[in-house]
């Protein structure tokens, strides 16, 4: 029988996780497609364990906040690139599932001219996967991520911007973008931390002169 492992603190938290265990991948299968339409809850599966994450109106703006850097970059710097959002991404063979607060076909663009339903038995892993934990998460993600080679992941901590590259089945901390080489994560982090207190048109163009002096 599935067990909760760990339960909401007694203050409202930024985001809430549960955990359960013993979950096998039928009732995966059916909690996805229960809530198919539903951009929350969102689940993490690795290998019978399963995360639940209903995420606070923080986590959601901080994660636009990262999505809109990369069409200003885009547009600024000429690539092309697909977003496929909080897609659902899984695999039986290795028995694991996630969803990424937002994501980015870059590199492999080309690869999936045309696709609209993104299966990874036959298409790649997006290039870049951007998660947002404002609280620790309760399910590790990155042996998911090795799991289904995603090459590349962002990840926000509240502070600042990593970037995780997928190197031999580990990730390897880098200052710069591997899907995008002029990016660096200190770029990306002082951008996220000017949101917090410009106004909205003022960021995009002080983000937009960024892009522009690289």
């Amino acid at each position: 029988m599935a067990t909760v492992l760990n339960t909401p603190e007694a203050t409202i938290p930024a985001e809430e996780r549960f955990v359960l265990h013993d979950v096998n991948w039928e009732t995966y299968e059916q909690l996805l497609a229960n809530y198919v339409d539903s951009s929350s809850p969102r689940f993490a599966y690795d290998r019978g364990v399963l995360e639940i994450m209903s995420p606070s109106s923080e986590h959601e703006e901080l994660t636009e906040i990262i999505t809109q850097l990369v069409y200003i970059f885009a547009e600024e710097w000429g690539f092309e690139y697909r977003n496929f959002g909080r897609t659902t991404f899984r695999r039986r063979d290795v028995e694991s599932g996630f969803e990424p607060d937002s994501c980015f076909y870059i590199q492999s663009v080309e690869s999936i001219s045309g696709v609209r339903r993104i299966d990874l038995a036959i298409h790649p892993p997006p290039d870049v996967v951007i998660e947002v934990e404002m609280t620790s998460p309760a399910l590790k993600k990155f042996p998911i991520y090795a799991r289904m080679n995603v090459p590349e992941v962002w990840l926000y901590d509240g502070k600042e911007v990593t970037i995780r590259l997928l190197q031999e089945g580990d990730y390897v901390e880098s200052e710069v973008s591997k899907a995008i080489p002029r990016l660096r994560s200190s770029d990306l982090s002082q951008l996220v931390e000017q949101s917090k207190t410009m106004k909205r048109s003022a960021w995009i163009r002080s983000a937009r002169e960024r892009a522009r002096s690289h």
